[in-house]
């Protein structure tokens, strides 16, 4: 069962739509503290439900890592949603979801 933490990350997270990514750090500003980045990434990699869409959240830079099914999974999942990738990064001014 989902920490109430986890619950505040996987609600941020449902507001991204497909076709669009967002950072770690975007969920920890909009969790109300900017250094969570690692919490809000440990939140994700727990999460055992498809519905929560872990492999729309990328670095701050636009380098995609961090994804429990590996890095290869993560990116065919982001270019089924139309998400271009080059080198592992995404283009956040053009594929980035503002909050």
């Amino acid at each position: 069962m989902p920490t109430e933490f986890q619950e505040r990350v996987y609600r941020i997270l449902s507001k991204v739509p497909k076709g669009k990514v967002t950072t770690y750090n975007a969920i920890a500003k909009m969790l109300g503290n900017k250094y969570s980045q690692r919490a809000v990434g440990n939140a994700l990699n727990k999460n055992s439900s498809s519905k929560v869409k872990c492999h729309r959240v990328i670095k701050s830079d636009g380098d995609i890592s961090g994804f429990a099914s590996g890095v290869k999974n993560k990116i065919k999942l982001l270019k089924r949603e139309g998400i271009k990738t080059n080198k592992n990064k995404v283009d956040l001014k053009k594929f980035g979801f503002k909050y």
